[in-house]
């Protein structure tokens, strides 16, 4: 049974509606279709109010008279907080459990001081949920126990399966009286509750209600209480990976109605007094009436701020989603100097009543301040009587209602487009938002032969006019970082986060446990010519190979200018580190689902539980499944249209990376070189461990060498050749492995011990470049090689980024991981904060 309820303070009701029932309860009393309505407000509006929840025999509803009501005019208006959610899908990204789902929500103040929560006002079911009888369970459901709402429950069987809830509710949240607007914050929770597939009927419900499977809260600024419009995408946590594709709209409305002990002569503006008689206020001009309560003033200048919020916010989306709205008529009459000049006089004294010369004054007072009308100033609002306020916020309130409720009609019309754009604004504010925790800086890429350190100066941080932070030669790289990183942390501590934003509490709940990323642009220089060094001869002009002509014949692939109606057919590969599994990378996997759900990823496999051999087996494995993966989706978009062009783009955890650069060299992946796009290496050892400082993780390598003689450990020490230009990295370096990519992300870490910093960031570093030995030509060659493929002008416009991450380690203690810096290598898989940084401050890269 549907329903829904609605509270009226200082007339102590809740009233409860049972739309497919008879029976209408009013606090603990049951009655039949009789309705006795004992607020103005209501009584005003109630047609509104059954025609969004048709009772049965509407006639039999009782409506009071005047003379009725009379008793409960007001002396004041309450306001209230209308919050109302718009659900519009559940998109499963990553559950791991089929089962029954529900979404609960509800709603409190986050102050304290205020006891009260939100309680569901109403609910607008958009269209019925495309679900089968199998797939579904029951209705949507409000509890007067923790004034919740849930969804009705449905079936969760695969991934990436949407469920279409469509759905709006609206909570109303009663303000204090003597705060308006409010300075506290509101909290908005999600929960996700979960039953088996095997309960049924009572045992499904009682087993939703239980416990809740995952948490999502938001919270929503005082400031935004005024008026708010805004996507809100609930994903809970890592292991119940979900999209809820929801819609926040907030509005401050008059709301339910509270009385004095003075008893109101009336219901006209002209006649309503509070404080005392006619003829007692008639004898004060302006400026001289009665005191005023504070909270009237703010009351007003609130609704003039929520209207003029509203009515923007109308106008904008409408004009976004290009479906006008006319509001014409509306603003004609919007005319606030005229509505505040007709109150003004109606509070001066009439001639019998006092002297001519006091009217006199009045009437001049009157007249100068309506020339220089200001009703959003203090002065101005706290010279008016009482009546003379509660007739102004009688009259806005009505506008809001007015604007309120043509929103509401609006965007039931308008469902789709109107979340589609307000995610699209959303999307283009996380790169500001998401600055708090983000530090940009710029270098030059090194133009000349990398041979020493002074030369790096140009490399990492040496040009003064690019770099904010110098770091003096002799600095350790990742401990200058990791200084620089924790500085920033300390100084977000200490930051006062005051915007108007729906805050994830996921991010916000403490700012300081954030990850800190610092992003280093380096824009791109001309070709080093050092000695003829440089072996690149490919050129865009270059004859395609021979495959690639075999699939262009074939009709599977066209060229980029033919065929523009054809699809973009856009695959990323995900390649685990050593040890791995094919699901370590799905947490950045799903941010990139999140941007672009075109996309097709390969999660590989081709090499689980067999990183301990050679690399170039490993990388031929993954070339070979890459291959056949592409041409399987090859295959499906021809046979139902053509196929435009391919984005083929590759992340890489660990050695992964080092199995990404092996596979590219491989004659199968040949044909789609130049379909490479973006790659994402996450703390990848591109220069093997010829340099490494960490002393206990060298031991650990050591003595795995001597135990079970891992043939990509002995590789990555170049211990599998005496001769270093034998040795796998070398070659490797050698190949043009990166220099197709349009868009090379290297993420590091000063806290990972696992992997060197420099090799990780494809840097020099300071070991070698006082190496003179034949080890340390050997790695400055393998540098020079590597920057060499980036600084490729094999595309026009290439973005090389490098970004530090800095994880908050307070959680997991001081143990043996954090000691050997395991724990940071981890946490890169554990968590996707740092990859919504990124990845949404950069969603060019990604689409």
């Amino acid at each position: 049974m549907r329903s829904w309820s609605k509270s009226y303070r200082g007339l102590g009701l809740t009233i409860q509606f049972a739309v497919s029932g008879r029976i209408l309860r009013f606090g603990n009393y049951r009655c039949c279709l009789w309705v006795l309505v004992a607020a103005e407000s209501l009584k005003q509006n109630n047609t509104e109010i059954f025609n969004d929840y048709p009772l049965e025999r509407k006639s039999s509803v009782k409506r009071l008279t005047d003379a009725e009501l009379q008793p409960f005019k007001p002396a004041m208006l309450d306001t209230v907080q209308e919050i109302a959610i718009y659900i519009h899908r559940f998109h499963n990204l990553d559950l791991f459990q089929q089962g029954w789902y529900q979404i609960k929500i509800t709603m409190r103040w986050e102050d304290s001081d205020y006891t009260s929560v939100g309680t569901p006002s109403r609910v607008v079911q958009y269209e019925a949920p495309d679900l089968n009888s199998d797939d579904s369970f029951g209705v949507w459901r409000i509890d007067d126990t923790d004034n919740s709402f849930s969804t009705q429950p449905f079936k969760i069987r695969y991934a990436r399966q949407d469920v279409l809830l469509s759905v709006m509710i609206a909570f109303n949240l009663s303000l204090n009286k003597y705060e308006i607007p409010s300075k506290s914050a509101v909290v908005l929770k999600f929960e996700l509750l979960y039953a088996s597939l095997l309960e049924k009927g009572s045992e499904l419900q009682a087993s939703l209600i239980s416990s809740p499977a995952a948490i999502h809260e938001f919270r929503i600024p005082h400031k935004a209480l005024l008026g708010l419009h805004s996507y809100c995408p609930v994903h809970f946590d890592t292991f119940h990976a979900v999209l809820v594709d929801a819609s926040v709209h907030i509005c401050l409305l008059k709301s339910g109605l509270h009385t004095y002990q003075q008893k109101v002569a009336s219901d006209s503006c002209n006649d309503q007094v509070v404080g005392g008689t006619a003829s007692e206020q008639s004898g004060k001009g302006l400026g001289q009436v009665a005191s005023v309560n504070p909270k009237e003033v703010m009351l007003v200048k609130a609704l003039l701020t929520t209207r003029d919020i509203l009515l923007e916010e109308m106008q904008n989306l409408s004009k976004g989603i290009g479906q006008a709205i006319d509001f014409n008529d509306f603003i004609s009459q919007l005319d606030d100097i005229k509505l505040f000049s007709s109150l003004l006089r109606q509070q001066l004294p009439s001639s019998n009543e006092a002297s001519r010369q006091d009217v006199r004054e009045a009437r001049n007072n009157v007249e100068k301040a309506i020339v220089f009308l200001d009703f959003q100033s203090n002065g101005l609002l706290h010279s008016l009587s009482n009546s003379i306020l509660l007739c102004a916020a009688h009259t806005i309130g009505s506008q809001i209602l007015y604007l309120w409720n043509t929103f509401l009609s609006f965007h039931r019309s308008n469902k789709t487009k109107i979340l589609e754009l307000l995610r699209d604004t959303w999307a283009n504010d996380r790169r500001a938002e998401w600055s708090i925790w983000m530090v940009y800086s710029k270098v030059e890429m090194p133009h000349h032969y990398i041979s020493s350190m002074a030369e790096d100066t140009y490399f990492h941080g040496g040009n003064c006019a690019k770099v904010s932070v110098l770091r003096k030669l002799t600095d350790d790289p990742a401990q200058t970082a990791a200084t620089r990183a924790e500085l920033h942390r300390r100084s977000i501590a200490q930051m006062r986060i005051n915007n108007c934003s729906i805050q994830d509490m996921q991010i916000f709940g403490d700012p300081s446990r954030a990850p800190i990323v610092i992003v280093e642009h380096v824009t791109n220089a001309p070709r080093r010519t050092h000695s003829g060094n440089s072996y690149f001869h490919y050129t865009d002009s270059e004859a395609a190979p021979s495959l690639f002509k075999e699939l262009k014949s074939s009709g599977k692939i066209f060229d980029s200018d033919q065929h523009q109606n054809g699809r973009l057919l856009k695959i990323v590969v995900f390649v685990h580190g050593f040890q791995g599994h094919h699901l370590d990378l799905r947490l950045v996997r799903n941010q990139w689902l999140l941007i672009d759900p075109t996309i097709e990823f390969l999660l590989s496999e081709a090499n689980e539980d067999k990183t301990s051999g050679d690399f170039r087996e490993m990388g031929f494995r993954l070339a070979q499944e890459v291959a056949s993966f592409i041409k399987k989706k090859m295959d499906k978009v021809s046979r139902s249209g053509c196929l435009k062009s391919i984005k083929l783009s590759f992340v890489g955890h660990s050695i992964g990376n080092v199995i990404i650069r092996t596979a590219l060299a491989e004659s199968v992946m040949e044909p789609y070189l130049r379909f490479l796009h973006t790659y994402i290496s996450v703390s990848g050892p591109h220069l093997g461990y010829l340099y490494s400082s960490n002393s206990l993780f060298n031991s650990g390598l050591w003595l795995l060498k001597k135990l079970k003689n891992p043939q990509c450990i002995h590789q990555l020490t170049f211990t599998d050749d005496p001769d270093p230009y034998n040795t796998f990295f070398y070659k490797l370096c050698q190949q043009k492995t990166l220099e197709n990519f349009r868009n090379i992300i290297l993420l590091s870490s000063p806290q990972d011990g696992y992997v060197p910093y420099h090799s990780a960031r494809i840097e020099l570093c300071q070991a070698s470049s006082s190496d003179f030995s034949k080890r340390g030509k050997v790695f400055l060659e393998m540098l020079n090689n590597c920057l060499d493929q980036i600084r490729s002008p094999s595309v026009e416009q290439r973005v090389f980024m490098r970004c530090d991450i800095n994880f908050n380690m307070s959680s997991h203690g001081r143990n043996l991981n954090t000691l050997i810096g395991r724990a940071a290598h981890i946490e890169f898989l554990e968590t996707d904060i740092f990859a919504k940084f990124i990845m949404w401050s950069f969603p060019e890269l990604f689409r």
